[in-house]
């Protein structure tokens, strides 16, 4: 018969117990609430940093998150250290869930890059919300792509691609990544707003398409600085304009997009970082101060101007204004150009 239904022994033993336990419960709850609060008492970082990057190790991205790690882990006195997550599909999804499952406590840091942005725009049922399940950190450096065509080529500038292609549509062909990939929305974005119709060939990299661009199978691509720069060297490529709206202050001598012809154009490639929804905004704006000095420090500086960006270091709100408008322009280029990624 259960204690309780005696009335005896068991249930004044139970009662002696828990005079015992109670207080002694209580006070184990005290003093966890007293660790507790003298951890956050404590100087943000307490541990080593896990610095989540979505992609593979040599990479673009993952260079320059390892530069800047070197340089936080000078500015805020502990380890960052490089994770590395590029599996999972989906356009950096592993790492980005990564992340949005760590504690918010901003030991946890993402590498955020464009697929951040049109990924959820792009994928049926993509579980991940960047504006809902992270807070921006700072939009650390951004780098125009170039728009470039063979040296042989008879256009020399934007008008005159526009123009070839209006004239001839059948033959002006575009090159770069796989269906969904960054190179090609900014490429559907182009084709769409210079009103011309153009034939979209993808490819498994940007350096095969470039390869293809050299020997004259291809009308044009869009390309990162750091790939297409040896060659517009060389003359085997030409540059016809950069993406962004504002001309570069590392390549000024190169007229935007915008400016000849296509109003309103601006795409471009960009690193910034993001931690965990419900992150402490004293821990958020801590992190972002480090970014922009790291960023901004004239040996790093001068290492991401080498590779044709530009430091910002930005503050948390202008980085969650930033990722709003970009989710904003690639939904509307998605749906425009009828895009599907299965």
């Amino acid at each position: 018969m259960p204690a309780w239904r005696t009335g005896g022994r068991a249930t004044r033993n139970t009662f002696h117990c828990a005079r015992v336990l109670v207080p002694l419960t209580c006070a184990l709850v005290g003093l966890s609430s007293t660790a507790a609060l003298a951890q956050a008492d404590k100087p943000f970082p307490t541990r080593p940093i896990r610095l989540v990057v979505p992609q593979a190790p040599g990479g673009a991205t993952d260079i320059q998150a390892r530069l800047i790690a070197d340089r936080l882990t000078r500015l805020l006195g502990q380890q960052v250290v490089v994770d590395n997550r590029s599996g999972g599909g989906a356009a950096g999804i592993a790492a980005f869930t990564t992340v949005m499952k760590a504690a918010p406590d901003g030991h946890t840091l993402l590498a955020v890059v464009p697929s951040f942005t049109f990924a959820p725009v792009l994928y049926r049922n993509y579980p991940i919300d960047p504006l809902r399940d992270f807070v921006p950190v700072s939009l650390a450096t951004r780098a125009p792509y170039l728009l470039v065509v063979n040296a042989g080529n008879p256009s020399r500038s934007v008008r005159e691609l526009i123009q070839f292609g209006r004239a001839q549509p059948d033959k002006l062909t575009f090159g770069a990544g796989n269906t969904g990939s960054g190179t090609h929305l900014v490429t559907a974005w182009f084709i769409a707003a210079a009103g011309i119709q153009a034939t979209y060939v993808p490819y498994r990299s940007t350096g095969m398409a470039t390869l293809d661009l050299t020997s004259g199978r291809l009308s044009a691509t869009f390309a990162n600085v750091l790939s297409a720069g040896p060659l517009v060297k060389s003359g085997k490529l030409h540059v016809l304009g950069i993406s962004t709206a504002q001309r570069s202050k590392t390549l000024p001598e190169l007229p935007t997009i915008a400016e000849q012809g296509v109003p309103g154009y601006n795409a471009s490639t960009f690193h910034g970082y993001a931690v965990p929804a419900a992150t402490p905004t004293v821990i958020v704006n801590t992190l972002s101060a480090a970014l922009a000095r790291a960023v901004k420090s004239p040996e790093l500086a001068d290492r991401i101007a080498e590779d044709g960006g530009e430091p910002v270091g930005s503050t948390p709100a202008a980085f969650r204004q930033f990722i709003a408008g970009e989710l904003r322009v690639w939904r509307e280029v998605v749906s425009t150009n009828g895009i599907k990624v299965e």
